[in-house]
């Protein structure tokens, strides 16, 4: 996307000081969860240094993790929809799925008004993307990464247990680790919950399976840190890993997502837009950066010792401190 950061700094260059003869252009960033939530926060930091003093940026949060009900998100979408109408904005930036199946698709879809998408899992076709007014960036994890590793680190892998809070994304992220393992002779079940103690439950049942994906735990309203790294310690056996960052007090390995990443990329988007240039002649992209993590005390503690190649690309770091 070497074009997008070009038309960027053109952009900059030729309207670096347009504050001081007209306004700003009018920005709206529309995401799907709640400020405080890791994966939002890291996406709305990227659009903020990406667009900061090139356009008067506004923000709305539909906070559709913690509050799953679709008669909720339908209200948040509609405000979102009211404030878009009260404030004009030139271009809008819809982060996550919900932004886009609530908000986006029904209400303007092949509009006039440009609409950057991220964080959209796996795929945009759900939502009919692109459209003649919308591009943006689907987000995908390392399912394939992952396998690699825990074959490296585990005798044999037949089987595999997927664990993550009961929300769209993660069901949409278990179909595809289900689709991609399975053709290679790997069978995927999965647990969904919404409470602590069945989380609990499932991670104890997954101790029987040979390698335990532990999705997101964000809508695990009740989530305490130290019970649930009290339990991991004390119950895990198997090998675990994760692709959020956040969740590595609980796993022994992570290859994670950049939420950044997502976010700087959405605001070269919007420069680029801004600049002149059709957002209909920018491809739908994906993410390409990954984080690889390690957790010592529980490999230790399962008498885990990881190859040389994944001990290598790990970061260590002490993640008792850390929090939800």
């Amino acid at each position: 996307m070497n074009w997008i950061r070009f038309y960027s700094i053109l952009f900059v260059l030729l309207f670096g000081n347009i504050s001081s003869v007209s306004a700003l252009p009018r920005c709206l960033h529309v995401m799907s969860y709640h400020q405080g939530y890791a994966w939002n926060d890291g996406v709305e930091g990227g659009v903020e240094k990406t667009l900061a003093g090139k356009c008067e940026l506004r923000k709305f949060y539909m906070d559709s993790k913690r509050n799953t009900a679709p008669e909720f998100i339908k209200r948040k979408a509609l405000e979102a929809k009211q404030l878009i109408e009260e404030y004009k904005p030139d271009i809008v930036i819809a982060s996550d799925d919900n932004a886009s199946r609530y908000l986006v698709e029904p209400y303007f879809k092949n509009t006039e008004l440009p609409f950057v998408f991220n964080g959209i899992n796996w795929t945009a076709d759900t939502y009919g993307y692109p459209y003649k007014n919308a591009s943006g960036m689907v987000e995908v994890a390392p399912v394939e990464e992952m396998l690699d590793i825990a074959r490296r680190n585990t005798s044999h892998i037949n089987n595999v247990m997927f664990i993550s809070d009961d929300v769209v994304s993660e069901y949409k992220d278990f179909w595809h680790y289900k689709r991609i393992y399975e053709k290679q002779g790997v069978s995927v079940k999965a647990i969904f919950v919404k409470t602590m103690a069945e989380w609990e439950k499932a991670f104890v049942e997954a101790q029987s399976y040979e390698f335990i994906i532990l999705g997101n735990n964000a809508g695990i309203n009740d989530w305490d840190v130290n019970r649930a790294v009290n339990f991991v310690e004390k119950n895990g056996k198997r090998l675990t890993m994760t692709t959020y960052a956040w969740m590595m007090p609980y796993v022994m390995l992570g290859v994670s997502k950049v939420a950044s990443e997502q976010g700087e990329w959405a605001g070269e988007v919007v420069l680029a837009v801004l600049s002149g240039i059709d957002i209909a002649d920018i491809p739908v992209t994906l993410n390409r950066h990954w984080n690889y993590y390690q957790n010592k005390k529980l490999l230790k503690k399962a008498s885990i010792d990881i190859d040389k190649i994944s001990r290598h690309k790990a970061i260590s770091k002490d993640w008792l401190n850390a929090t939800n």
